[in-house]
């Protein structure tokens, strides 16, 4: 649930896949075989980048986009998070209204501010911490195309899975 890298110089209408291009992380993980990232079908395919299969056929197919599921709930789920600990990143708070460095300084205090609360136990808010010391939430709370080296990697995946 931590955040291990921001970059909050692009603004919100910006593509995930375009900024994930420009990012150093990707030029790392194309330079080095040290594991592979899951991203949502608005990635590209790539050898260090799964994505789901758009059209699963067979049984295997669909159990990879199960397991691959549950691995990026992880990512929505810190995101939800961190938007509500810190409710002026979340849309229903409308808009920072300060100049665009000035949100993107706001945005990268909250995620390190974030990782702190989670690094010292801190309670989300609105969450009671029960006698064993558990939390207990009060209430409910266009892609490129795949290149042959990713789809290669995806098909080993799931024909192991």
């Amino acid at each position: 649930m931590r955040f291990n890298d921001v970059v909050s110089r692009w603004p919100g209408s910006a593509n995930d896949a375009g900024i994930f291009d420009n990012c150093g992380l990707k030029r790392h993980l194309e330079l080095n075989d040290v594991g592979m990232l899951l991203g949502d079908s608005g990635y590209p395919l790539r050898h260090y980048l799964m994505t789901p299969v758009l059209r699963p056929q067979g049984r295997q197919q669909t159990a990879y986009n199960v397991a691959h599921a549950r691995g990026r709930v992880v990512v929505e789920r810190a995101f939800g998070l961190l938007k509500s600990r810190f409710r002026c990143l979340h849309k229903t708070g409308g808009c920072l209204m300060f100049s665009p460095d000035k949100c993107a300084q706001i945005v990268t205090a909250c995620i390190h501010l974030h990782n702190l609360c989670l690094d010292r136990y801190v309670p989300m808010p609105g969450t009671v911490l029960r006698q064993d010391g558990q939390d207990m939430d009060q209430q409910q709370l266009a892609v490129p195309a795949p290149n042959h080296s990713g789809v290669l990697h995806r098909n080993i995946l799931i024909n192991r899975y």
